[in-house]
């Protein structure tokens, strides 16, 4: 169904146009970037990404030939066995709706307990932010808690879900 393959250059494209707001900016990476996401924040975030000891993993999710979306998992602590599913988007709009969320997220943890051996696997996300809510909750993740007014944006304030999955709870599922 999907292949995730290690985030590339020729990715980059792809990925500033499907990032058109400041607002979805903050959404997918947090204030890791600013409007509008530029070549040099990219290769900044790629950065020593996807070697053999990095801490970070970042891919590019396909779908047959085509590019449909993006993910990563950092903070890998190997002597905790803990790490964080991060910047989690469906780009292409004929991609939404179809479980390829919650199958780029199984591929992910299958890459985090599988293969690197961890215990623990955390992610934030918005309150606002149904339907990842729904996509994590169907991958395994538990809530955890809630950041109330976690971030400001504008004149208003965004709490974030804390949600994680164990490797026991990934490995009965």
């Amino acid at each position: 169904m999907i292949t995730l393959k290690p985030f590339m250059k020729e990715d980059f494209d792809t990925l500033i146009q499907w990032i058109d707001s400041p607002e979805f900016l903050m959404q997918w990476a947090g204030p890791n970037f600013s409007y509008p996401l530029t070549y040099e924040q990219l290769e900044d975030y790629r950065s020593g990404a996807n070697q053999a000891d990095s801490i970070t993993l970042i891919y590019t999710v396909w779908e047959k030939d085509k590019r449909v979306g993006h993910i990563s998992l950092g903070r890998i602590d190997k002597k905790n066995r803990a790490g964080r599913i991060g910047k989690v988007l469906i780009g292409e709009t004929d991609a939404k709706g179809r479980g390829l969320c919650v199958a780029m997220i199984r591929e992910v943890l299958n890459i985090a307990f599988d293969e690197l051996g961890l215990h623990r696997v955390s992610l934030g996300v918005f309150d606002f932010n149904t339907p990842a809510v729904q996509c994590y909750k169907k991958a395994g993740f538990e809530i955890e808690g809630l950041l109330r007014d976690y971030r400001k944006i504008g004149e208003e304030y965004w709490s974030l879900y804390e949600m994680s999955i164990l490797a026991e709870e990934w490995s009965a599922g």
